[in-house]
């Protein structure tokens, strides 16, 4: 079962590799979905009072990062290196645009700038998944053909 699991993609029938994608990318958006608030107005701590607080929980946005590392590491290691990016990157920042663009921004014009905290969120999740996706493609057991080899002893 565990070699199921973890063999190559490439190597499964065509039906297994686009339900484990699938269900990959439904995974990465569930995460967002349940890590991250959908509303993000910000509140007051006590009401009467002049300061507010964030509505992105820490403990969230480190549960979230800690399930799309764990998913790209995943896909990293079963599949090649655009899928993770593709299936793991994209759903949160498809899910943050439109909660950012649905955002009834504040008259201090946050309306304006939502684009770039937006390209800014999801640069940082790209990069977090290509690099977990490439070091989890170290770990992956690669069978060599013999021209390979000869390749490779040639270049030394």
């Amino acid at each position: 079962m565990t070699e199921k699991l973890l063999s190559p993609l490439r190597t499964r029938p065509w039906p297994e590799r686009w339900l484990t994608r699938v269900l990959g990318a439904a995974l990465s958006g569930t995460a967002y979905l349940l890590c991250l608030p959908w509303d993000l107005r910000d509140r007051v701590r006590i009401p009467g009072a002049s300061d507010e607080t964030t509505p992105v929980p820490g403990a969230g946005v480190l549960l979230l990062a800690a399930a799309l590392l764990l998913l790209a590491a995943y896909f990293g290691h079963r599949d090649a290196l655009a899928w993770p990016l593709l299936l793991v990157a994209v759903p949160p920042a498809v899910l943050m645009h439109l909660s950012l663009r649905t955002h009834p921004g504040p008259p201090d014009g946050f309306a304006h700038a939502w684009p770039l905290v937006w390209a800014f969120h999801t640069l940082v999740i790209a990069t977090g998944v290509l690099v977990a996706a490439a070091v989890a493609r170290q770990f992956r057991d690669e069978p060599q053909d013999d021209e390979t080899v000869f390749a490779h002893t040639c270049d030394a």
